[in-house]
Order: structure tokens, then C-alpha cells, then sequence
């Protein structure tokens, strides 16, 4: 065991000596490393990993430990790293905008190529851009979906994901908003469609975009055309030579050119292909176009003049078409759609339930009936005969076309008789009121009788009309069989004369049946009452609104105002209407700001808005708005003195609390509140005013300080609530004060005077007097005992503001010292800032001082630098001179020594006697065997021209 151990011990010794050696301590070690030519990190490197064997060999532990430990680090490095590029979480991938059982092809992956391709295939196709997180795309998407369903086997709808940036369509196309709708007829697009979102509109324009033409076979579809409101272009093409013939493509294709540039389709393009009935409107050829317009001069296309393309015939459509009512459409958004409108003059604006999708618009006919007849200034015989066609129920006008001859489009009307008709209102206390309210009551002289509106006829005069209620009311159970919506008629004979004939046509409006009797009583009220009522109490009445001409129809036939006195209306009157049909389904917040109730059944609504005048007039809402009352109200807003009382619009006075001190006074609460018995003082003011919130503590100290049996104080928000002209003020704030029983004597504060407590309570009392304001009647004089009481309220009353005038005194003592406190600390205040002011100053002026000591010193520090560096460079100069010097001196004497011998060597044949001059110790000697220099004449010259540099 000995021997394994010494083994042992030897060896380990000796690998100790080794591994001393190798460190380089020793040669051994030296001769070692000293082959290997590396550089001084390749050592560091080789002894590192020899010291870090020996580490291994030694401390097996110690090594295990360091790699467990880095690769703890290297890992914990990895992972930190790893959740440092993962911050941004990739975009989660896009699922489908439509659900799977959807007419619409989803590409929500944005393949615009897909849907280029699948485009090339479809004659109409609908392309549908979105982005999944848009709000207005979600309420889209059910919109397209109801489209899809109706036109799913006809046109091809396609949703793209144009917000994936992963997507084509993201990356080719560049919206600023979503959704965007593209159609495509064939190879023609994109027509964009910027309408409301729904899905009757957006039905509609596509089939617009499907069938862009209209066609007309027949003369009663072309009167149906003509007397549209909106303009209309008709092209004339004969199909019997060719099946496409020339110019028809072009017509076609501006069409779809209209769409493009006005996606409310406002120009509408029809074809005729009768010769007959392109004579009627002086077509003559085959491709020609013509421009109907109502009341100037219709156009025909002049091919010689411009150029036949569809971007032409377009272009001079729009340049010259006629614009009878306008549709508004605003999208929710700022704009300055309104504005522009109502620039143009006064506007009639008209609410009405619109669907696109409907054959017939029976209310748009009547709205279109008055502006034919109010624009109509110079009695055209065309328009005459489209309003005829307009008027009609059931029977056509003309008869069917004939190929020969033509009949043409200006011919009177058939029939040789002509009745009158008259609308009448059937008051509510007759029977017949039960089923119907509104009938047309009709004269003539034929035993068959005729249809009411079936042509243009004039309007009875009273006495007709009255022998013709007079039979109507004897015959009214007649009409007791049916109890419907619907238009009954019957003929019967005339009870005065059996040569006449009546024929009544009736129906039933629930929408304007109510409110008759209201203004019928109101017509025939004494106005004794009122005044009587007046003298009791120290209140005003509402103002009541001045009957209408529409209400004197149905109270006074005889002053019904003929057909006549409204055509041509807007060419006598300087208050011309420009009229705008708004879709109440869409924009009934509109019409609700402008007057219009908000718990209306129907929605149908009529408002005239004139901002040069800073008013607006609205169409009573118990009536139906129907012909006679919007000819009605439009003669009321024409007349010279306007009957219109100006609508005024407030805000809610349920939203403010009954009890305040001041009291909020409204648009509706005004006559209550201001002209009512008590002593009123109240304050114009606005939001907006920024001098108007500091006058509030005024007044709720005065309201404090009054009595509120006998004193309102009250104020109003002019910028929120109408009132009538004489109750507007033309600044703000202004103080108005209506006394009791002298509302008309309403008193302005002064202007110049100080809005303070003090002068508004003088000011109160100066108009307030009771002896002033109560109402003396000479035949009934005060008595003692009432003037006695009288006066003890006044001593009281004195006794009560002179108790609050001390407090108020009180008060003001007490803010007063509270001033005197105030103003004593910010004197100290002031005083310690005009210390620390100076002291400021000071500190300024000694930083200034030392920053002047600094940059001087600075400056002599760098001067005294370069001293030093010239007097070191001297200095290096004379030690280079002195070490030559030397060097000199010792070949001098080396040389001084030479000639010396030379010298000696040239006396010593001459001298040859024993005393000659030893050689002194301290020469020196040059080496044995040195030869003599040459030229030593040169060498001394030298040295010394040396000699005087170095001087």
C-alpha cells in the first residue's frame, strides 16, 4: 500500500513541478511555450483553458458547478431575447364578414384577383368593400344581405376584406372609408354608390344599374314620364332594321354615365321606339334625343353642333336639365349641404314616408301637382295637360295611339262637358263623418256622371256647390254600406233640378280629421269671455294663432280660394319657394328640430324655413299634408301680410327643478311664467356669454331677499329658446322687469348702471309701486280701513327689507374685514416677494462677477500655458546646443592635441637636445596606431564657424 501510495505521491509531485513549470516559472515552461509564435490573446486564451484542465483535474466539483451555471445563463438569455421580439402580436388571421348560408360571396381574405376574375363572367356585379372592425360595415352587412336575397339570381354579389394587410385588396386599393360600393354593368365601372344604407335604396340603384333605360311603348307611360318631377332625356331608336341600332349604345351607356356621376339617378333616360310617339315630343329620326323640361323651352340633342358620345349627351343633359323638387339626403356627417339650400332663398321642406321599390307614389304626385301649378307662371299648355294626367284616378286621359293620324301631345282633352269639382271636409257631427271625411264633390249635366279628378276641371262656385251639399247630405246613406280606407264613388241626381247630376267620390283620412271642431269653436268665441277674464285676473292668454286659409276652407266654403289665384304663384311674390323632399324613415330628427312631433303615427311633416328672415313656419300637424293644404299654406307664407305666426323652439322645461330661487323660464313657459299676475324680473342670458355666470349670485340674493307669493325672478336662455320679436333683446345680459297688471309697461335696466344688489333693489321698487300699478276706478274709492291695511303691508313690507338690508350690512362689514385680512397678507406677501426679488438680483450680480473672475482666470491660465511651452521649448533648445557643444569641445581638443604632436614632430629634428618639454599629464592622447587628421586648416575652420552659431 505504501508503494501505490508513493506511486501516487511521486507522480503528483512531479505533476505539480510540471504544471509550475508549464505556468512558466521555470525554463522547463519557457522552452515550452516559447516555440509557438502567437500573439499575446492566443496566450492569454492557451493559459486560460491549461489553467481552467487543471481547474478540472483538481476541483472536479467546481467545474460542474461553472457549466451549470452558464447553462442556467445561456438559457435564461434565450428566453428573455425570445420574449423581447414577441411585444407585437401578430395580426390574428381573418375569418369570414358573412355567415356561410349568405347569398353574398365572402372573400375575406381580400382576393381582389378572384374578384376580378369572377367580375369578367357576371353581366352585373355588386362589389362590397370592407373593413371587419368598422361599425358602419357590421350595419351594413345585414343591408346587403336583404339586396342579395331579392337579386341573388341576377346580379353577383361579392364582399371583399380590403383591411388584411396580408390581402391584394389591401395593397392595391386605398380607401379613406368604409364600407365602399362598386357596381359593374359588364366592362362599364365602377359606379360607386354613395346613398343611405339601406336596403330598398340599395336594391333600387342596382336595379337602376340593370335596366338604365326606360322603356315606353305607349302614350300613357310617356305622360307618366314627362310629368315626373325629375328631369328626363328620351332617345328615339328604330329596331327594325337592325338589332342594335346606331347611337343606341351610346345613348345607353350615358345612361350608366348618369348613375356614375349622380347615384341619386336624378336625370332618368327612357326609349321610345314608336314613330308615333316620337312625334309627340318632335322626334323625327331615329337617334334622336330629347330633353323634356316643364317650363322652358324642351332641347333636342344638336348632333351638328357637339359631338355624339355618351360623355356628351350627359354632360348637355345635366347643363341644361330642369330641377322641379330636389331630393336632400344628408349622410349624418358634417356638411354643408343645408347651408348651400338655404342660401338660395326661402325653402319648403317636405317629410314623407319614401320607398323606392314602389310603383306609385300617390303623395309625391300631389307635391309634384303643386309645383307644377305654382311654378307654372305663363299657363303652358303642356304642363296643363300633364296636370290633367296627373289629376286622374282610373281613366286615361287620351285614348289608345292610332297609327294614323297621330294624335299629338297638345289636343284638348276628350269630352265635350266640363264639370266642376270641389274637395269638401265633412264636419264631424254629421253621420257620414263616421266612415268618410274627405269627399270630391262633382256638378254636370250627364245621367252617367263622372269620376271626380279624373280630368282638369274648374271649381264650383258656392251656389253650386251648396244645392250640391244641400242632395250630397239628403243622399248620404249612400255611403253608410262601406267603412274603409278606401275611395268610394256614386252618382245621384241633383234634389233641386232632375236635369243635374252629382257624382261625389269619398274617402276616409284619419290624419286630418282632428282639430275642425277645435277651430270652429274658437271662430265663433265671444270675445267677451276673454276680456272678462282678463279684467279678473293679472294674467295674459296665450297668443292664439290667426285661422289659416286652410282652415277657412273647411269652416267657409265661400272663401275657398280658387286653383287659379295659386298657379303662377312664384312669379307674383317676392318670397319664391325652392322645394326639397327629405325621406322621413331616414331623416326624421330633422323634421323633429324643426317643429315636428315627435309621437307622430305618420310621418309626414311640412316646414318653411327662410334664414334671411331668421324664421321658419311649420304646417299645422293636426292636418293631413295633402294638395289643398300645402297650396294653402304656401299662399299664407305669399301673402303680403303673412297670416304665419313664426315657430319658436325651446327646450324642455320638465328638465329644470321647480324648486330654485330663480326660476328657468322656457319657450313654453314664457306666458305662464312672465306674464302671469306677480312682479317679474328676468334675465336674458347664454351660455356662451361669458359676463352672464357672474351676475347668478346677484340674483339668487334677491330672490332671497323678495317675497315669492309676490315676486318671480326668472331668467331664460336665449340661445336655446324662441321668443316672439317684441320679447327679443339685442344684447346679453339684459335685465327686463314686467310689472303686475302692466305687462305691456315692461322696463329695461340701464346700461350704464352697475348690475349690483342695491340698484336692482331700487330699481325694483321705483317700478313696483302699487300705487302706480293698481287700477283706479273714481266711482268706488279706496276706503279707510283698506288704505290703513294697505299701508301696515307697506310698513311691513318696509320693515321686512330693512331687516334684510341690515343683515346684508352685517354681511358686508364682516367681507369687508375679511378684505382688510386679505389685503394685509398680501401687503407682507408682496413685501417678502420684493425681498426675495432683491436678493435674487443680488445672487445675479455676484454670479455674474464670479463668471467674469472665472473667464479671466481661464485666460491667464492659457497664457501662462503657453509661457511654459515656449520656455520648455528654449529650454529643450539649449540642452540640444550644450550636448553638440560638447561634442565639439572634444574633437577640438582632440584635435588641439593633433597638431601639438605634429608640431613636436616637426621640432624634434631640429631640437635634438636632451632639454626638450615634457608632454603636460592632462593632454590627451589618441590611440596608438591613429593617423593625423587631414586638413586641419579646414577642420579649425569649421569648428569655429560653429563655435559662433553655437554664440
Amino acid at each position: 500500500m505504501s508503494e501505490c501510495g508513493g506511486r501516487g505521491s511521486g507522480s503528483s509531485s512531479s505533476d505539480d513541478a510540471a504544471d509550475e513549470g508549464g505556468g512558466g516559472g521555470g525554463p522547463a515552461g519557457s522552452g515550452f511555450l516559447s516555440p509557438a509564435p502567437a500573439s499575446s490573446s492566443e496566450g492569454r486564451l492557451r493559459r486560460g483553458l491549461h489553467g481552467a484542465s487543471l481547474m478540472a483535474r483538481r476541483r472536479p466539483e467546481l467545474l460542474c458547478g461553472a457549466v451549470a451555471l452558464g447553462c442556467a445563463l445561456l438559457l435564461a438569455l434565450k428566453f428573455t431575447c425570445s420574449r423581447a421580439k414577441d411585444v407585437i402580436i401578430p395580426a390574428k388571421p381573418p375569418v369570414s364578414f358573412f355567415s356561410s348560408r349568405s347569398p353574398v360571396l365572402d372573400l375575406f381574405q381580400g382576393q381582389l384577383d378572384y374578384a376580378e376574375h369572377v367580375r369578367r363572367d357576371s353581366e352585373v356585379v355588386l362589389l362590397f368593400f370592407y373593413a371587419p372592425w368598422c361599425g358602419q360595415s357590421i350595419a351594413a352587412r345585414a343591408e346587403i344581405e336583404q339586396a342579395a336575397r331579392q337579386l341573388s339570381d341576377q346580379v353577383l354579389f361579392v364582399a371583399i376584406n380590403c383591411w388584411w394587410n396580408q390581402g391584394k385588396c389591401r395593397k392595391q386599393k386605398h380607401f379613406f372609408y368604409f364600407p365602399v360600393i362598386y357596381l359593374y354593368h359588364r366592362s362599364f365601372g365602377p359606379i360607386e354608390y354613395k346613398g343611405p344604407m339601406s336596403a330598398v335604396y340599395i336594391e333600387k340603384f342596382v336595379r337602376r344599374v340593370m335596366k338604365p333605360l326606360l322603356y315606353i311603348p305607349s302614350q300613357s307611360e310617356l305622360l307618366d314620364f314627362l310629368s315626373n318631377y325629375e328631369p328626363g332625356v328620351l332617345g328615339y331608336f328604330e329596331f327594325n332594321g337592325s338589332p342594335q341600332p346606331p347611337g343606341y349604345l351610346t345613348f345607353f351607356t350615358s345612361a350608366l354615365h348618369s348613375l356614375k356621376k349622380d347615384y341619386l339617378g336624378t336625370v332618368r333616360f327612357g326609349v321610345i321606339t314608336n314613330k308615333h310617339l316620337a312625334k309627340l315630343v318632335s322626334l323625327a329620326h331615329s337617334g334622336s334625343v330629347y330633353l323634356h323640361r316643364h317650363f322652358n323651352t324642351s332641347l333636342v340633342f344638336p348632333r351638328e353642333v357637339i359631338n355624339y358620345t355618351a360623355e356628351n349627351v350627359y354632360k348637355w343633359a345635366l347643363e341644361n336639365r330642369e330641377t322641379l323638387l330636389r331630393w336632400l339626403r344628408p349622410h349624418g356627417g358634417k356638411s354643408l349641404l343645408l347651408q348651400n339650400e338655404l342660401k338660395k332663398g326661402p325653402a319648403l321642406f317636405l317629410f314623407i314616408p319614401f320607398n323606392p321599390l314602389a310603383e306609385s307614389h300617390p303623395l309625391i304626385d300631389e307635391i309634384t301637382e303643386v309645383a307644377l301649378e305654382y311654378n307654372n307662371c305663363h299657363g303652358d299648355q303642356v304642363v296643363e295637360r300633364l296636370l290633367q294626367h296627373l289629376r286622374r284616378v282610373d281613366a286615361p286621359v287620351f285614348k289608345s295611339l292610332a297609327p294614323e293620324p297621330p294624335a299629338r301631345l297638345l289636343d284638348p282633352p276628350l269630352g265635350s262637358a266640363s264639370p266642376c269639382c270641389n274637395t269638401v271636409v265633412l264636419p264631424q257631427w254629421h253621420s257620414i263623418s263616421r266612415t268618410h271625411n274627405v269627399c270630391e264633390l262633382c256638378v254636370n249635366q250627364t245621367a252617367g256622371g263622372v269620376r271626380p279628378s279624373s280630368v282638369s276641371v274648374p271649381q264650383c262656385s258656392f251656389f253650386d256647390m251648396a244645392a250640391a251639399l244641400d242632395s250630397f247630405y239628403l243622399k248620404e246613406q249612400t255611403f253608410y254600406h262601406v267603412a274603409s280606407d278606401s275611395i268610394e264613388c256614386s252618382n245621384f241626381l241633383s234634389f233641386y233640378s232632375p236635369f243635374s247630376y252629382y257624382s261625389a267620390c269619398c274617402r276616409t283620412i284619419s290624419r286630418g280629421g282632428t282639430g275642425l271642431i277645435d277651430s270652429e269653436q274658437d271662430a265663433f268665441e265671444s270675445p267677451t269671455t276673454a276680456f272678462s277674464s282678463l279684467e279678473k285676473k293679472c294674467e295674459v292668454d296665450p297668443p292664439s294663432s290667426v285661422p289659416h286659409i286652410e282652415e277657412n276652407r273647411y269652416l267657409f266654403p265661400e272663401l275657398d280660394v280658387t286653383s287659379t289665384s295659386f298657379t303662377g304663384l312664384s312669379c307674383r311674390t317676392n318670397k319664391t319657394l325652392n322645394m326639397y323632399l327629405l325621406d322621413s324613415n331616414l331623416f326624421w330628427l330633422y323634421a323633429e328640430r324643426l317643429g315636428a312631433p315627435s309621437t307622430a303615427q305618420v310621418k309626414e311633416f311640412a316646414t318653411i324655413v327662410d334664414v334671411k328672415e331668421e324664421s321658419h313656419y311649420i304646417l299645422d300637424p293636426k292636418l293631413a299634408l295633402m294638395k289643398f293644404t300645402l297650396e294653402s299654406f304656401i299662399q299664407n307664407f305669399s301673402a303680403l301680410y303673412s297670416p304665419l305666426k313664426r315657430h319658436l323652439i325651446g327646450s324642455d322645461s320638465a328638465q329644470f327643478s321647480s324648486q330654485r330661487f330663480i326660476t328657468e323660464v322656457t319657450t313654453d313657459s314664457f306666458w305662464e311664467v312672465v306674464l302671469q299676475k306677480q312682479d317679474v324680473l328676468l334675465l336674458y342670458y347664454a351660455q356662451w356669454c361669458g359676463f352672464c355666470p357672474s351676475l347668478n349670485h346677484i340674483f339668487i340674493q334677491l330672490a332671497r331677499l323678495l317675497p315669492a307669493d309676490t315676486f318671480t325672478v326668472a331668467r331664460i336662455d336665449v340661445s336655446q329658446n324662441d321668443l316672439p320679436w317684441e320679447f327679443m333683446v339685442d344684447r346679453l345680459p339684459t335685465v327686463l322687469f314686467f310689472p303686475c297688471n302692466r305687462k305691456d309697461l315692461s322696463v329695461k335696466y340701464p346700461e350704464d348702471l352697475p348690475i349690483t344688489l342695491p340698484n336692482l333693489l331700487r330699481f325694483i321698487l321705483h317700478h313696483s309701486n302699487p300705487a302706480s300699478s293698481a287700477p283706479r276706478n273714481p266711482a268706488h274709492p279706496p276706503t279707510k280701513e283698506c288704505l290703513q291695511s294697505e299701508a301696515v303691508l307697506q310698513q311691513g313690507h318696509i320693515s321686512h327689507l330693512e331687516r334684510e338690508i341690515q343683515k346684508l350690512r352685517a354681511e358686508i362689514g364682516a367681507l369687508q374685514r375679511a378684505q382688510a385680512q386679505v389685503e394685509a397678507r398680501l401687503a407682507s406677501a408682496r413685501r417678502d416677494e420684493h425681498r426675495l426679488r432683491q436678493q435674487q438680483q443680488a445672487l445675479e450680480r455676484q454670479h455674474g462677477l464670479l463668471r467674469l473672475h472665472s473667464q479671466q482666470l481661464q485666460s491667464l491660465y492659457e497664457h501662462k500655458t503657453r509661457e511654459l511651452e515656449e520656455v520648455a521649448r528654449k529650454l529643450q533648445e539649449l540642452a540640444d546646443a550644450s550636448e553638440n557643444l560638447l561634442t565639439e569641445n572634444t574633437w577640438l581638443k582632440i584635435l588641439v592635441a593633433t597638431m601639438e604632436r605634429k608640431l613636436e614632430g616637426r621640432d624634434r629634428p631640429q631640437d635634438r637636445a636632451p632639454s626638450a618639454h615634457p608632454e603636460p599629464a592632462g593632454t590627451p592622447r589618441l590611440p596608438a596606431g591613429t593617423p593625423p587628421p587631414s586638413n586641419v586648416s579646414a577642420t579649425l575652420a569649421s569648428e569655429r564657424s560653429q563655435e559662433n552659431r553655437t554664440d
